[in-house]
């Protein structure tokens, strides 16, 4: 069951090293539909560039980083240390394991009514150490996905969609800063 939930301490593999769990592209795609950001995108954990690529596609301007180099974007960026304004909106898959410090400087560094929009699991709504999150900055909106979008250790979609795919349940979290309201959920797919 622990497996199936995705909990990272309950299965027989073991998590990539520095929580490198690609995002299906599709993710990107679709989240562009329902949502407009600001013409300059921060992709902060940015991988190979799978996320950074799309948003490209749909025609943002993207800088992208990691502090792991994967051969895409600027690595050995710590964003975590970061501590100058941005200007733009910050969209990214965070490494599960630091999220909620992800969102917490996203809110920090990011100008009013910007967005932040992590992808992440459904289970992200579960904590008490999260619910003091929600409670301080409500995300705006969330994006719940009605069917399964693969987030593949180390990239290996092909390896992943072989081995039968995916039970877990991911959503786009979308905060705006300075927003205080009821958030409002939507499916999407």
């Amino acid at each position: 069951m622990f497996k199936t939930l995705g909990a990272s301490s309950h299965t027989e593999k073991e998590r990539e090293e520095n929580d490198f769990y690609a995002t299906d592209p599709k993710a990107i795609e679709l989240l562009c539909e329902l949502e407009k950001f600001n013409e300059w995108i921060w992709e902060n954990a940015c991988g190979e560039g799978h996320l950074s690529k799309e948003l490209q596609k749909q025609g943002y301007q993207v800088y992208s980083s990691d502090l792991i180099d994967r051969g895409y974007g600027h690595s050995g960026i710590d964003f975590l240390q970061y501590d100058k304004a941005w200007h733009g909106d910050i969209i990214t898959n965070p490494p599960y394991k630091f999220a909620k410090e992800f969102i917490e400087k996203s809110l920090e560094i990011l100008q009013e009514g910007n967005k932040c929009a992590m992808f992440l699991k459904i289970q992200f709504l579960e904590g008490k150490a999260r619910k003091k999150l929600f409670t301080k900055y409500p995300p705006k909106k969330i994006y719940v996905s009605s069917s399964r979008l693969l987030c593949a250790k180390n990239a290996d979609f092909d390896g992943m969609k072989a081995g039968g795919g995916s039970a877990v349940a991911y959503a786009w979290f979308i905060w705006e800063k300075g927003f205080q309201g009821q958030t409002t959920i939507e499916w999407f797919n």
